[in-house]
């Protein structure tokens, strides 16, 4: 145990102060996420909004995803990444807040909308401040201490949110949700302050490829929006699949949510650790934790007995665990040939297209042909996906022959 403790503590080592706290300043921020997998029963439940009319709302949340991103991306290569970042957080803080007063579907559509395009200008800026504040060859556990961050916080949030509606309400979510946001603003701009802060890779790139003339990355950039359809059926058909086909309470739902994030928080970076000295090619493994996660949403259909939903969980947790920091990773690798504000602005966008369909088409097919057909559809999608990868596989390597 004593071994298995110290080899959990080594696979941190090397890692700057910066990127520290720019993980403790994400877990700030994503500790008030509680209200993201409880806003499509928020919708259904509590506003009496439709499915179908819930699958629209949640497109304009990945749609201000989208256009928030390319816009954050285009900002961090002319402005930097700090002045964005704070901008960002301190602005969502209040947007959030505000998003409880609003209970029609057209003011929801519109809040939700611009409420994400201030929110997710934070990501292209704080990707590129990971690069900046980490050594090369630490970029990739760099990227897993992140997410272990942003995890840590989403266990957490789902269990307490669960605990916040039962006992009082869904109104205190959009407040704690808000507060978080401008405490990440308040520790960032104490701690975080570029003037004193080491740069340890400062990539400058004398005329910068486009990342939309980069072929490997178009196919990489298609594959990627491909898996997040898949994935993010997690965040707004399956809490209402839980519900409905399953007979789950909300603290049970935060629960099963929380449980992601929690296996993630206690074996994401010795995983990590130990695949980086394989043989594995990044694109190989971003490959198999697609297969994983599209799994996991198929072997639901195999059985009605509840316990399937925990081994559903467990197979899309280990596949994103393995997929998404090789695949920020191989993102990291391509912006170095061009601005990198603009490559890691497309490879958030990814998932904010995957976003705007993926939430809508799922909560559309659960409405007109019910859960078990949904289920199978996304299987198709995400071996689709699998599919692209593998081509992008051999892609690659030919490239650097």
């Amino acid at each position: 145990m004593k071994t298995l403790f110290k080899n959990y503590f080594n696979s941190f080592n090397g890692l700057s102060s910066e990127i520290w706290w720019l993980a403790l300043i994400t877990l700030i921020n994503r500790a008030g996420t509680m209200v993201i997998p409880f806003l499509s029963i928020y919708l259904n439940e509590d506003l009496g909004i439709t499915k179908s009319n819930i699958g629209w709302i949640m497109s304009c949340f990945g749609l201000g995803s989208l256009v928030g991103t390319w816009f954050g991306g285009k900002l961090t290569d002319v402005f930097g990444y700090y002045k964005i970042m704070v901008i960002s957080l301190l602005s969502t803080g209040f947007l959030f807040i505000g998003l409880q007063y609003l209970t029609t579907f057209k003011s929801l559509c519109i809040g939700v909308f611009l409420t994400m395009c201030v929110a997710d200008m934070f990501r292209p800026a704080s990707f590129v401040a990971m690069s900046a504040y980490s050594k090369p060859e630490n970029k990739t556990r760099s990227v897993t201490l992140i997410r272990l961050a942003i995890n840590l916080g989403f266990s957490a949030g789902p269990a307490i949110g669960g605990l916040i509606i039962t006992k009082l309400s869904y109104s205190g979510l959009f407040w704690v949700d808000g507060v978080t946001c401008i405490l990440a603003t308040i520790v960032m701009f104490y701690v975080l302050n570029p003037k004193k802060a080491k740069i340890q890779d400062d990539i400058m790139v004398e005329n910068p490829e486009s990342a939309y003339k980069d072929k490997s990355f178009l196919i990489f950039f298609v594959a990627m929006i491909l898996f997040a359809i898949v994935f993010f059926q997690y965040f707004s058909a399956m809490p209402i699949y839980y519900r409905e086909a399953h007979q789950l309470s909300e603290l049970e739902v935060g629960l099963l949510l929380g449980a992601n994030g929690l296996f993630i928080f206690l074996f994401e970076m010795p995983l990590i650790k130990w695949l980086e000295k394989t043989k594995n090619t990044k694109v190989g493994l971003i490959l198999f934790g697609a297969f994983l996660t599209t799994i996991s949403l198929l072997i639901l259909n195999f059985t009605g007995w509840s316990g399937i939903l925990i081994m559903g969980m467990f197979l899309m947790t280990v596949g994103e665990m393995i997929a998404f920091p090789f695949a920020h990773r191989f993102a990291l690798d391509r912006a170095k040939k061009g601005n990198q504000g603009e490559y890691m602005a497309m490879y958030a966008m990814a998932f904010s297209v995957g976003s705007i369909f993926g939430h809508n088409v799922g909560l559309q097919l659960a409405e007109k042909l019910g859960f078990d057909n949904t289920w199978f559809i996304m299987t198709i999608l995400g071996m689709v996906c699998v599919a692209l990868l593998f081509f992008l596989k051999t892609y690659v390597k030919k490239e650097y022959k």
